[in-house]
């Protein structure tokens, strides 16, 4: 059963990634399997690149705080 990109985690978004790199680097794909593969595996690179982003800004957040680490809350973008 497919998860949703909104409710994939980051780990299990790059381990599929590197899955789909794999099968298109094999070569053993047809035409329209390797569009199809590397669709999902653009739309996986785009997530992951996404939640690296937050993840970042976590850390900005954290660090900026007068040299010492204190928590914030972090809002996402799409408002959750």
């Amino acid at each position: 059963m497919k998860r949703t990109m909104q409710k994939k985690k980051f780990e299990d978004a790059l381990q599929e990634l590197e899955r789909i790199t794999t099968d298109l680097e094999e070569g053993n794909l047809s035409l329209e399997e390797s569009l199809d593969k590397f669709d999902n595996g653009m739309k996986l690179a785009e997530f992951c690149n996404r939640k690296l982003d937050e993840a970042q800004k976590r850390v900005d957040i954290l660090m900026r705080k007068d040299d010492a680490l204190e928590a914030e809350p972090f809002a996402e973008a799409d408002g959750k």
